[in-house]
Parts: structure tokens; C-alpha cells; sequence
């Protein structure tokens, strides 16, 4: 799981929520300090047993820029409620909340939007649909199909031990001890213990069987046409590098790798996967309005 190096809000940071006709969706809020938000906002999705949290690092930075920054809790995450059928958690169902959370937080402008991960895959279902207006979109450690490698497992292991033992016995041997070996603090520690055990167990059986099994859908996502940022770590221990790398390819998308990061670069890396953001932002918004 991405787990935050701070809690504390930023300047220009506040809790949220966002209504829309699909739902309340929790979400943290960040404005500039100094001056308003004179560029088109910025939404953005965590993964698997992530929330908004994942990005608090990177909030500050990307306001600076003169941006309306939104991150959520997706449906069954953390702080915003989810039902108890399983169908209300796959990709596609999860990327039409997008769509609406997108259309609220746009107000009728085009929306720039970033999943992480299993967020990746979700959003893309929104960027495939076309509903939203969108300026740009980037996948963040993310990846074409179902999850590979050390994450996987750990994801089948989740499946497997869920309805065995339950959530509280995962935690307490084998999820506490993994933070506590990484010397994670005990305020952190505490708010993962909340973050996971406030999810909805539905959601978090039915995301595991979504992240697992997703199919490649790269070439859909390019007929999308919508400007697109591969952004992930040079040491993703998530799906490959090189596979990312090669679907930006596929993509014909702009590709960044972020020095020294895994899996979550807005926490490992902030201010480098910001200023990647923001360069990449004001360049699409400058090839849509020149060719308005």
C-alpha cells in the first residue's frame, strides 16, 4: 500500500467533498497560496487500497502552479462510503464515477487527470468513454494489464487470506509488522490501520479480482486521443518499467522516468513528479488552446 510520509495539510490544502449525481466522494482540495487558480484543474485517483492521501506531498507544488487540485477516495475507500455489491467496484463501474467527479470538478472546463496504479486502471475506462472533457491524462505507475510481479502476490494473497482469516488477522501479522520493519511511524502506522479498516471488504476482494484480471486495453486507450503521460519510478516494483516503457510507446505518449522512486513517485519523489506534472499540463493546455 502507498504510504504517506506526512499527514499534516499543506498551505491551501482542505478536506472536501465532492456531490455528484452518482455520490458523495471524500477529497482533499488544494488551491494556490498567493494569487488563483487561472489554469485548468487537476484530479486525482489512488490505487488498490490507497486514498488521497497518496498525493499530499505533491499538493502544494502543483497549486503553486496556478491550479485547482482534487484528489478522492474512490467508492468503498477510506472516507467515502461503498456498497456491498461486489459489481460497484469494477474498473468500469469505478471509471464512470470518475467521469462524474471529472464533470463537477471541471465546472465546464477540461479536466487534467492522473490515476496511480490500480487508479491507472480505472481512469483509463474514463478516458475510453470519452463523456469527460478532458486536457490531458497520466498513468502513474501504472501499467496495460493486470498487475505483474512482487504486487501481484500480494494482491492473491489478499484474495486468499480475506475471507480465510480475515482483515484484522492480515493486519496484524503480516501488514503491521511489514510497516514497522520499514519504520514507518507510529502516526502513520495508525492511519493505515484506519485507512485500510475503513474500506469497504467488498470493495477491497472485488478491486484485488480487478487489478488481477484487467485486460489490455492500450489500443482502445490510444484511439482516445486524448494527451497522455506515462510517469513512473525508475525502480517500480509494480508492473516493470520496461513494460511501462513499452506501453508509452504503444501509446505514443510522453514518458517520464523518476529518479530513485518505486511505486508511489508522489511520495518517494514529490517535487520531481510535480514539476513533471506541471510541465506537462501547461504544454497540453498550450497545444489545446493553439489549436481551438
Amino acid at each position: 500500500m502507498s504510504t504517506p510520509r506526512f499527514l499534516s495539510l499543506p498551505p491551501g490544502v482542505r478536506e472536501q467533498r465532492i456531490e455528484t449525481p452518482v455520490g458523495s466522494f471524500a477529497a482533499l482540495e488544494a488551491v494556490p497560496v498567493r494569487g488563483l487558480p487561472e489554469r485548468w484543474p487537476a484530479l486525482l485517483v489512488p490505487g488498490y487500497t490507497g486514498s488521497k492521501e497518496d498525493f499530499i506531498a505533491i499538493f502544494e507544488t502543483l497549486a503553486q502552479a496556478g491550479r485547482r487540485i482534487i484528489a478522492i477516495d474512490m467508492r468503498g475507500q477510506y472516507e467515502t462510503d461503498g456498497p456491498d455489491h461486489p459489481g460497484a467496484y469494477s474498473c468500469e463501474a469505478l471509471g464512470e464515477d470518475i467521469d462524474a467527479v471529472a464533470t463537477v470538478v471541471g465546472g465546464g472546463e477540461p479536466v487534467h487527470l492522473v490515476g496511480h496504479s490500480f487508479g491507472g486502471l480505472v481512469t483509463r475506462e474514463t478516458v475510453i468513454g470519452g463523456a469527460t472533457r478532458l486536457a490531458s491524462y497520466t498513468l502513474m505507475s501504472s501499467g496495460p494489464s493486470g498487475i505483474v510481479g512482487s504486487r501481484e502476490k500480494a494482491a492473491r494473497a489478499m484474495l486468499r487470506e480475506l475471507p480465510e482469516v480475515g482483515l484484522e488477522h492480515l493486519w496484524a501479522h503480516r501488514l503491521e509488522p511489514e510497516a514497522l520493519v520499514k519504520g514507518v511511524p507510529d502516526d502513520i502506522v495508525a492511519f493505515l490501520r484506519k485507512r485500510l479498516f475503513s474500506n469497504s471488504a467488498a470493495g477491497l476482494v472485488a478491486m484485488a479480482e480487478e487489478v488481477l484480471a484487467a485486460r489490455d486495453r492500450v489500443d482502445d486507450l490510444k484511439q482516445a486521443g486524448v494527451a497522455t503521460l506515462v510517469l513512473y519510478g525508475e525502480h517500480d516494483d509494480g508492473w516493470p518499467p520496461a513494460l511501462q516503457a513499452e506501453m508509452a510507446h504503444r501509446l505514443e505518449a510522453d514518458c517520464v522516468v523518476v529518479p530513485g522512486a518505486l511505486h508511489s513517485p508522489a511520495v518517494e519523489a514529490p517535487e520531481t513528479t510535480a514539476h513533471a506534472l506541471t510541465r506537462f499540463w501547461n504544454q497540453a493546455e498550450q497545444r489545446l488552446l493553439h489549436s481551438a
